[in-house]
Protein backbone atom coordinates (compact mmCIF):
# COMPACT_ATOMS: atom_id res chain seq x y z
CA UNK A 1 0.00 0.00 0.00
CA UNK A 2 2.81 2.36 0.87
CA UNK A 3 4.55 1.69 -2.46
CA UNK A 4 1.26 2.15 -4.32
CA UNK A 5 0.75 5.48 -2.57
CA UNK A 6 4.24 6.64 -3.51
CA UNK A 7 3.63 5.75 -7.19
CA UNK A 8 0.37 7.71 -7.17
CA UNK A 9 2.15 10.70 -5.60
CA UNK A 10 4.85 10.53 -8.28
CA UNK A 11 2.17 10.47 -11.01
CA UNK A 12 0.43 13.48 -9.47
CA UNK A 13 3.71 15.42 -9.26
CA UNK A 14 4.55 14.59 -12.90
CA UNK A 15 1.03 15.58 -13.97
CA UNK A 16 1.32 18.98 -12.32
CA UNK A 17 4.97 19.63 -13.12
CA UNK A 18 4.64 18.63 -16.78
CA UNK A 19 2.91 21.87 -17.90
CA UNK A 20 5.17 23.87 -15.59
CA UNK A 21 8.27 22.32 -17.14
CA UNK A 22 6.92 23.06 -20.64
CA UNK A 23 6.32 26.65 -19.57
CA UNK A 24 9.84 26.95 -18.17
CA UNK A 25 11.32 25.43 -21.33
CA UNK A 26 9.32 27.80 -23.52
CA UNK A 27 10.63 30.67 -21.39
CA UNK A 28 14.20 29.54 -21.99
CA UNK A 29 13.53 29.36 -25.72
CA UNK A 30 12.05 32.85 -25.67
CA UNK A 31 15.13 34.18 -23.87
CA UNK A 32 17.40 32.55 -26.46
CA UNK A 33 15.26 34.00 -29.26
CA UNK A 34 15.34 37.48 -27.69
CA UNK A 35 19.11 37.26 -27.29
CA UNK A 36 19.44 36.52 -31.00
CA UNK A 37 17.12 39.36 -32.05
CA UNK A 38 18.31 41.81 -29.40
CA UNK A 39 19.13 45.23 -30.86
CA UNK A 40 22.57 46.70 -30.57
CA UNK A 41 23.10 48.69 -27.37
CA UNK A 42 25.43 51.70 -27.41
CA UNK A 43 25.62 53.92 -24.33
CA UNK A 44 26.61 57.51 -25.13
CA UNK A 45 25.36 59.27 -22.02
CA UNK A 46 28.46 58.97 -19.82
CA UNK A 47 28.10 62.63 -18.76
CA UNK A 48 24.91 61.64 -16.94
CA UNK A 49 26.35 58.62 -15.17
CA UNK A 50 28.81 55.77 -15.66
CA UNK A 51 28.65 52.04 -14.92
CA UNK A 52 30.63 50.94 -11.91
CA UNK A 53 34.00 49.52 -12.91
CA UNK A 54 34.25 45.80 -11.94
CA UNK A 55 37.48 46.61 -10.09
CA UNK A 56 35.53 49.12 -8.01
CA UNK A 57 32.75 46.66 -7.22
CA UNK A 58 35.29 44.04 -6.16
CA UNK A 59 36.87 46.23 -3.46
CA UNK A 60 33.45 47.36 -2.22
CA UNK A 61 31.89 43.94 -1.64
CA UNK A 62 33.64 43.01 1.64
CA UNK A 63 32.41 46.26 3.24
CA UNK A 64 28.78 45.17 2.82
CA UNK A 65 29.26 41.90 4.70
CA UNK A 66 32.51 40.98 6.48
CA UNK A 67 33.82 44.52 7.05
CA UNK A 68 30.54 46.18 7.94
CA UNK A 69 31.66 48.21 10.94
CA UNK A 70 30.71 51.81 11.70
CA UNK A 71 33.80 54.08 11.68
CA UNK A 72 32.32 56.03 14.59
CA UNK A 73 32.47 52.87 16.75
CA UNK A 74 36.25 52.84 17.07
CA UNK A 75 36.48 51.01 20.41
CA UNK A 76 36.23 47.59 18.75
CA UNK A 77 38.01 46.01 15.80
CA UNK A 78 35.03 46.25 13.41
CA UNK A 79 34.83 50.00 13.86
CA UNK A 80 38.61 50.39 13.69
CA UNK A 81 38.68 48.49 10.40
CA UNK A 82 36.01 50.78 8.94
CA UNK A 83 37.83 53.86 10.25
CA UNK A 84 41.05 52.72 8.60
CA UNK A 85 39.28 52.19 5.27
CA UNK A 86 37.70 55.65 5.53
CA UNK A 87 40.97 57.44 6.22
CA UNK A 88 42.89 55.54 3.54
CA UNK A 89 40.21 56.52 1.01
CA UNK A 90 40.36 60.14 2.16
CA UNK A 91 44.14 60.18 1.84
CA UNK A 92 44.05 58.66 -1.66
CA UNK A 93 41.59 61.25 -2.97
CA UNK A 94 43.33 64.16 -1.24
CA UNK A 95 46.62 63.16 -2.87
CA UNK A 96 44.90 63.08 -6.28
CA UNK A 97 43.79 66.70 -5.81
CA UNK A 98 46.97 68.00 -4.18
CA UNK A 99 45.04 68.58 -0.97
CA UNK A 100 45.56 67.64 2.68
CA UNK A 101 43.66 64.65 3.98
CA UNK A 102 41.81 66.77 6.55
CA UNK A 103 40.50 69.05 3.79
CA UNK A 104 38.30 66.32 2.26
CA UNK A 105 34.85 65.45 3.58
CA UNK A 106 32.58 62.82 2.08
CA UNK A 107 28.94 63.46 1.17
CA UNK A 108 26.19 61.55 -0.63
CA UNK A 109 26.10 63.61 -3.85
CA UNK A 110 27.50 66.65 -5.62
CA UNK A 111 24.13 68.30 -5.07
CA UNK A 112 24.70 67.98 -1.33
CA UNK A 113 28.32 69.12 -1.66
CA UNK A 114 27.38 72.21 -3.68
CA UNK A 115 24.61 73.12 -1.26
CA UNK A 116 27.01 72.70 1.66
CA UNK A 117 29.70 74.80 -0.03
CA UNK A 118 27.53 77.73 -1.05
CA UNK A 119 25.21 77.91 1.94
CA UNK A 120 27.87 76.99 4.48
CA UNK A 121 30.37 79.63 3.37
CA UNK A 122 27.82 82.37 2.78
CA UNK A 123 26.16 82.01 6.19
CA UNK A 124 29.49 81.73 7.99
CA UNK A 125 30.74 84.94 6.36
CA UNK A 126 27.60 87.07 6.27
CA UNK A 127 29.30 89.63 8.50
CA UNK A 128 31.62 90.39 5.55
CA UNK A 129 28.83 91.05 3.05
CA UNK A 130 25.93 89.58 1.11
CA UNK A 131 27.15 89.41 -2.50
CA UNK A 132 27.62 86.09 -4.39
CA UNK A 133 28.87 85.62 -7.96
CA UNK A 134 28.06 82.56 -10.08
CA UNK A 135 28.14 81.84 -13.79
CA UNK A 136 24.96 81.58 -15.84
CA UNK A 137 25.84 78.03 -16.94
CA UNK A 138 26.27 76.37 -13.53
CA UNK A 139 24.57 73.08 -12.73
CA UNK A 140 21.04 73.49 -11.41
CA UNK A 141 22.05 72.53 -7.87
CA UNK A 142 24.32 75.60 -7.79
CA UNK A 143 21.77 77.84 -9.51
CA UNK A 144 18.98 76.76 -7.17
CA UNK A 145 21.19 77.01 -4.06
CA UNK A 146 21.99 80.58 -5.10
CA UNK A 147 18.32 81.25 -5.80
CA UNK A 148 17.43 80.06 -2.29
CA UNK A 149 20.16 82.24 -0.79
CA UNK A 150 18.67 85.16 -2.68
CA UNK A 151 15.36 84.49 -0.92
CA UNK A 152 17.28 84.75 2.38
CA UNK A 153 18.43 88.28 1.59
CA UNK A 154 21.72 87.64 -0.25
CA UNK A 155 22.46 89.26 -3.60
CA UNK A 156 23.31 86.88 -6.45
CA UNK A 157 25.03 88.09 -9.61
CA UNK A 158 25.12 85.80 -12.67
CA UNK A 159 28.00 86.27 -15.05
CA UNK A 160 27.37 85.96 -18.80
CA UNK A 161 29.29 83.58 -21.06
CA UNK A 162 30.41 83.89 -24.68
CA UNK A 163 29.03 81.80 -27.54
CA UNK A 164 31.23 78.88 -26.49
CA UNK A 165 30.07 78.95 -22.86
CA UNK A 166 33.29 80.53 -21.54
CA UNK A 167 33.31 82.81 -18.50
CA UNK A 168 35.65 85.79 -18.91
CA UNK A 169 38.09 86.23 -15.99
CA UNK A 170 37.88 89.98 -16.60
CA UNK A 171 34.11 89.78 -15.99
CA UNK A 172 34.77 88.09 -12.66
CA UNK A 173 37.22 90.82 -11.64
CA UNK A 174 34.77 93.58 -12.60
CA UNK A 175 31.95 91.94 -10.66
CA UNK A 176 33.85 91.53 -7.38
CA UNK A 177 32.97 94.13 -4.74
CA UNK A 178 34.00 94.81 -1.16
CA UNK A 179 30.94 92.87 0.05
CA UNK A 180 31.52 89.83 -2.21
CA UNK A 181 31.75 86.60 -0.20
CA UNK A 182 32.02 83.87 -2.79
CA UNK A 183 32.57 83.19 -6.51
CA UNK A 184 31.36 79.87 -7.95
CA UNK A 185 32.34 78.82 -11.49
CA UNK A 186 32.28 75.20 -12.64
CA UNK A 187 35.45 73.66 -14.12
CA UNK A 188 33.79 72.07 -17.17
CA UNK A 189 30.22 72.36 -18.34
CA UNK A 190 28.06 69.27 -18.15
CA UNK A 191 26.15 70.15 -21.32
CA UNK A 192 28.57 71.57 -23.87
CA UNK A 193 31.84 70.35 -22.34
CA UNK A 194 33.57 73.73 -22.35
CA UNK A 195 36.50 73.93 -19.91
CA UNK A 196 36.55 77.19 -17.94
CA UNK A 197 39.68 79.21 -17.04
CA UNK A 198 39.36 78.45 -13.34
CA UNK A 199 43.05 78.89 -12.54
CA UNK A 200 42.89 82.52 -13.63
CA UNK A 201 39.51 83.04 -11.93
CA UNK A 202 40.92 81.52 -8.74
CA UNK A 203 43.91 83.84 -8.90
CA UNK A 204 41.61 86.86 -9.17
CA UNK A 205 39.53 85.67 -6.21
CA UNK A 206 42.65 85.05 -4.11
CA UNK A 207 43.96 88.54 -4.91
CA UNK A 208 40.65 90.07 -3.81
CA UNK A 209 40.31 87.93 -0.66
CA UNK A 210 37.14 86.24 -1.95
CA UNK A 211 36.41 82.52 -1.58
CA UNK A 212 36.44 80.56 -4.85
CA UNK A 213 34.33 77.42 -5.33
CA UNK A 214 34.32 75.16 -8.38
CA UNK A 215 32.16 72.17 -9.29
CA UNK A 216 34.43 69.64 -11.02
CA UNK A 217 31.88 66.82 -11.39
CA UNK A 218 32.47 66.57 -15.15
CA UNK A 219 36.23 67.19 -15.27
CA UNK A 220 37.27 65.15 -12.21
CA UNK A 221 39.22 62.10 -13.34
CA UNK A 222 39.41 63.35 -16.93
CA UNK A 223 41.92 66.21 -16.69
CA UNK A 224 44.51 67.04 -13.99
CA UNK A 225 43.25 69.15 -11.08
CA UNK A 226 45.41 70.63 -8.33
CA UNK A 227 43.62 72.76 -5.75
CA UNK A 228 46.77 74.74 -4.89
CA UNK A 229 47.93 75.48 -8.42
CA UNK A 230 44.38 76.45 -9.39
CA UNK A 231 43.76 78.68 -6.35
CA UNK A 232 40.66 76.72 -5.31
CA UNK A 233 39.13 77.14 -1.84
CA UNK A 234 36.17 74.80 -2.22
CA UNK A 235 35.68 71.97 -4.73
CA UNK A 236 32.95 69.40 -5.32
CA UNK A 237 33.28 66.08 -7.18
CA UNK A 238 31.28 62.90 -7.67
CA UNK A 239 31.93 59.16 -7.67
CA UNK A 240 29.34 57.97 -10.18
CA UNK A 241 30.78 60.16 -12.96
CA UNK A 242 34.10 58.25 -12.81
CA UNK A 243 32.90 54.61 -12.74
CA UNK A 244 32.44 54.59 -8.99
CA UNK A 245 29.21 53.91 -7.06
CA UNK A 246 26.32 56.31 -6.70
CA UNK A 247 25.82 57.73 -3.23
CA UNK A 248 29.36 59.05 -2.77
CA UNK A 249 30.80 62.51 -3.44
CA UNK A 250 33.28 64.88 -1.85
CA UNK A 251 33.69 68.45 -0.74
CA UNK A 252 37.17 69.92 -0.53
CA UNK A 253 37.36 72.75 2.00
CA UNK A 254 40.69 74.55 2.16
CA UNK A 255 42.14 74.70 5.66
CA UNK A 256 41.17 77.97 7.31
CA UNK A 257 37.97 78.43 5.26
CA UNK A 258 35.17 79.75 7.41
CA UNK A 259 32.15 77.49 6.84
CA UNK A 260 29.07 76.32 8.73
CA UNK A 261 27.66 72.80 8.73
CA UNK A 262 24.24 72.13 7.25
CA UNK A 263 23.77 68.79 9.01
CA UNK A 264 23.95 68.53 12.79
CA UNK A 265 24.18 65.26 14.68
CA UNK A 266 27.03 63.01 15.71
CA UNK A 267 29.77 65.29 14.40
CA UNK A 268 31.16 62.97 11.71
CA UNK A 269 33.48 64.28 8.97
CA UNK A 270 35.27 66.76 11.23
CA UNK A 271 31.93 68.06 12.48
CA UNK A 272 31.01 69.35 9.01
CA UNK A 273 28.73 66.56 7.82
CA UNK A 274 26.98 64.58 10.55
CA UNK A 275 25.74 61.20 9.25
CA UNK A 276 27.02 57.65 9.31
CA UNK A 277 29.58 57.46 6.52
CA UNK A 278 28.76 55.16 3.60
CA UNK A 279 31.98 53.13 3.83
CA UNK A 280 31.36 50.76 0.87
CA UNK A 281 30.65 53.72 -1.41
CA UNK A 282 33.63 55.72 -0.14
CA UNK A 283 35.96 52.74 -0.63
CA UNK A 284 34.59 52.35 -4.16
CA UNK A 285 35.02 56.08 -4.80
CA UNK A 286 38.68 55.90 -3.77
CA UNK A 287 39.30 52.89 -6.01
CA UNK A 288 37.69 54.71 -8.94
CA UNK A 289 40.04 57.64 -8.29
CA UNK A 290 43.03 55.30 -8.14
CA UNK A 291 42.09 53.86 -11.54
CA UNK A 292 41.71 57.37 -12.98
CA UNK A 293 45.12 58.31 -11.65
CA UNK A 294 46.68 55.37 -13.49
CA UNK A 295 44.67 55.50 -16.73
CA UNK A 296 43.52 59.12 -17.15
CA UNK A 297 46.09 60.23 -19.72
CA UNK A 298 45.70 57.16 -21.93
CA UNK A 299 41.92 57.29 -21.70
CA UNK A 300 41.85 61.00 -22.60
CA UNK A 301 43.89 60.33 -25.73
CA UNK A 302 41.54 57.54 -26.80
CA UNK A 303 38.37 59.56 -26.13
CA UNK A 304 39.70 62.71 -27.82
CA UNK A 305 40.36 60.71 -30.98
CA UNK A 306 36.86 59.17 -30.92
CA UNK A 307 35.22 62.50 -30.05
CA UNK A 308 36.93 64.27 -32.96
CA UNK A 309 35.89 61.47 -35.32
CA UNK A 310 32.30 61.82 -34.11
CA UNK A 311 32.20 65.63 -34.39
CA UNK A 312 33.78 65.65 -37.85
CA UNK A 313 31.45 62.91 -39.07
CA UNK A 314 28.26 64.54 -37.80
CA UNK A 315 29.09 67.98 -39.22
CA UNK A 316 29.98 66.44 -42.59
CA UNK A 317 27.14 63.92 -42.88
CA UNK A 318 24.24 65.92 -41.41
CA UNK A 319 23.27 69.13 -43.26
CA UNK A 320 22.44 72.19 -41.11
CA UNK A 321 24.17 70.76 -38.04
CA UNK A 322 26.19 72.83 -35.57
CA UNK A 323 28.64 72.12 -32.73
CA UNK A 324 27.89 73.57 -29.30
CA UNK A 325 30.69 74.53 -26.92
CA UNK A 326 34.30 75.41 -27.56
CA UNK A 327 35.89 73.55 -30.50
CA UNK A 328 39.16 72.98 -28.62
CA UNK A 329 38.73 73.90 -24.93
CA UNK A 330 36.34 71.03 -24.27
CA UNK A 331 36.24 67.73 -22.42
CA UNK A 332 37.62 64.75 -24.30
CA UNK A 333 34.33 62.85 -24.08
CA UNK A 334 31.80 65.57 -24.94
CA UNK A 335 30.13 66.20 -28.31
CA UNK A 336 27.10 68.49 -28.27
CA UNK A 337 25.21 69.57 -31.40
CA UNK A 338 22.11 71.44 -32.46
CA UNK A 339 20.20 70.58 -35.60
CA UNK A 340 18.00 72.98 -37.52
CA UNK A 341 14.25 72.33 -38.01
CA UNK A 342 14.01 69.57 -35.40
CA UNK A 343 13.51 68.88 -31.67
CA UNK A 344 16.11 67.15 -29.53
CA UNK A 345 13.58 65.03 -27.65
CA UNK A 346 12.50 63.29 -30.85
CA UNK A 347 16.14 62.63 -31.81
CA UNK A 348 16.81 60.95 -28.46
CA UNK A 349 13.71 58.75 -28.79
CA UNK A 350 14.57 57.74 -32.36
CA UNK A 351 18.18 56.98 -31.50
CA UNK A 352 17.01 54.84 -28.61
CA UNK A 353 14.96 52.74 -31.06
CA UNK A 354 18.31 51.95 -32.71
CA UNK A 355 19.85 51.08 -29.34
CA UNK A 356 21.78 54.35 -28.94
CA UNK A 357 21.47 56.13 -25.57
CA UNK A 358 21.93 59.91 -25.75
CA UNK A 359 20.49 63.03 -24.12
CA UNK A 360 19.14 66.46 -24.89
CA UNK A 361 19.51 69.36 -22.48
CA UNK A 362 20.45 68.59 -18.88
CA UNK A 363 19.98 64.99 -17.76
CA UNK A 364 18.45 66.39 -14.57
CA UNK A 365 15.89 68.60 -16.31
CA UNK A 366 15.18 67.20 -19.77
CA UNK A 367 11.76 65.75 -18.76
CA UNK A 368 10.55 69.36 -18.39
CA UNK A 369 10.84 69.80 -22.20
CA UNK A 370 12.21 73.33 -21.80
CA UNK A 371 15.00 74.85 -23.90
CA UNK A 372 18.38 74.16 -22.32
CA UNK A 373 19.40 77.21 -20.27
CA UNK A 374 23.10 76.59 -20.98
CA UNK A 375 22.53 76.86 -24.73
CA UNK A 376 20.35 79.94 -24.24
CA UNK A 377 23.18 81.51 -22.23
CA UNK A 378 25.51 80.76 -25.16
CA UNK A 379 23.27 82.83 -27.42
CA UNK A 380 21.06 80.22 -29.09
CA UNK A 381 17.40 80.98 -29.70
CA UNK A 382 14.84 78.76 -27.89
CA UNK A 383 13.98 76.99 -31.16
CA UNK A 384 17.68 76.26 -31.75
CA UNK A 385 18.31 75.12 -28.18
CA UNK A 386 15.37 72.70 -28.50
CA UNK A 387 17.25 70.94 -31.30
CA UNK A 388 20.23 69.94 -29.18
CA UNK A 389 21.78 66.52 -28.79
CA UNK A 390 24.54 65.52 -26.36
CA UNK A 391 26.63 62.44 -27.09
CA UNK A 392 29.08 61.75 -24.27
CA UNK A 393 31.68 59.01 -24.64
CA UNK A 394 33.26 56.81 -22.02
CA UNK A 395 35.47 53.90 -21.11
CA UNK A 396 33.34 51.40 -23.05
CA UNK A 397 33.07 53.41 -26.27
CA UNK A 398 34.65 51.82 -29.34
CA UNK A 399 35.42 53.07 -32.84
CA UNK A 400 32.72 50.80 -34.28
CA UNK A 401 30.19 52.49 -31.97
CA UNK A 402 31.05 55.87 -33.45
CA UNK A 403 30.75 54.44 -36.96
CA UNK A 404 27.32 53.04 -36.10
CA UNK A 405 26.14 56.44 -34.79
CA UNK A 406 27.42 58.12 -37.96
CA UNK A 407 25.44 55.58 -39.97
CA UNK A 408 22.22 55.95 -37.98
CA UNK A 409 22.09 59.65 -37.00
CA UNK A 410 21.85 61.10 -40.56
CA UNK A 411 18.90 58.75 -41.25
CA UNK A 412 17.19 59.80 -38.03
CA UNK A 413 17.63 63.51 -38.72
CA UNK A 414 16.40 63.12 -42.31
CA UNK A 415 13.33 61.18 -41.19
CA UNK A 416 12.42 63.67 -38.46
CA UNK A 417 12.89 66.69 -40.69
CA UNK A 418 10.40 65.26 -43.18
CA UNK A 419 7.67 65.35 -40.54
CA UNK A 420 8.90 68.43 -38.66
CA UNK A 421 6.45 71.35 -38.30
CA UNK A 422 9.46 73.71 -37.94
CA UNK A 423 10.85 73.31 -41.45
Amino acid sequence: MVEHGIRIAEMVVRFHLGPLQKFLNSGKNMIKKNEKTKKRQIYLDYAATTPADPRVVKVMLPYFTAKFGNPSSSLHSFGQEAREALEKSREMIALFLGAKSGEIIFTASVTESNNAALKGVVFANKNKGNHIIISSVEHRCVLNSAKWLQSQGFEVEKLPVDKYGLVGPEDVEKAIRKNTILVSVMHANNEVGTIEPIKEIGRICRKNNVYFHTDVAQSFGKIPINVNEMNIDLLTASSHKIYGPKGAALLFIREGTKIESLLHGGGQEFGLRSSTVNIPAVVGFAKAVEICQEEMEKEAQKLTKLRNRLIKGVLEKVPSSHLNGHPKKRLSNNANFWFEFIEGESIVVELDSYGIASSTGSACSSPKLEPDYVLLACGLKPSQAHGSLRLSLGRGTKEKDIDYVLEVLPKVIKKLRKISPFK
